[in-house]
């Protein structure tokens, strides 16, 4: 199994940029594919982006431009770079990872609240 903790969340004024981060521990090597989701009130979960084991990165609802995903293996962290933050950005994003068990796990997620 792996634990999942995300960070980087907080308020920020629209228009201004925030570095989510996802840090894995446990049985890393077993992630075959991780990702971002976000949920805001009253929304379903909204899948942002995945990326695999060759880095590739596929963006599922993430208007062009302003969501990055990226990881940094040797530390094991995920990354969700957002710029040009709106105010419909605001939710709880969340992380999870699919193991090659075939089970999904999730992080607790961190707040995004965009608003001046």
């Amino acid at each position: 199994q792996v634990q999942l903790v995300e960070s980087g969340g907080g308020l920020v004024q629209p228009g201004g940029s925030l570095r989510l981060s996802c840090a894995a521990s446990g049985s890393t090597f077993a992630i075959v594919l991780a990702g971002w989701y976000r949920q805001a009130p009253g929304n379903p979960r909204e899948l942002i982006g995945t990326i695999r084991g060759d880095d590739r990165v596929t963006y599922e609802n993430s208007p062009a431009g302003r969501f990055t995903i990226s990881r940094d293996n040797a530390k094991n962290i995920m990354y969700l770079q957002i710029n040009n933050l709106k105010p419909e950005d605001t939710a709880l994003y969340s992380c999870y990872a699919d193991l090659t068990n075939q089970r999904r796990y999730w992080g607790q997620g961190t707040q995004v609240t965009v608003s001046s």
